[in-house]
């Protein structure tokens, strides 16, 4: 499933980890991640998009 719609990122690191915040502006959801801040920018960009899709989705049902 692809998140439709606009989805914002914000990234704050915290010592040696980054969380990561997804927005979905339609449905006023809003998910955060904590990773690695080793681990890359994109990485935990795609980890928040999967947690966003799978609350999204849970919501429908």
């Amino acid at each position: 499933m692809a998140v439709e719609g606009e989805v914002l990122f914000e990234f704050r690191q915290v010592g040696a980890t980054v969380k990561v915040s997804a927005f979905h502006t339609a449905s006023l959801t809003e998910v955060s991640v904590m990773g690695p801040a080793s681990a890359g920018q994109q990485q935990l960009k795609m980890l928040a998009l999967r947690k966003l899709e799978y609350v999204l989705a849970k919501g429908r049902k």
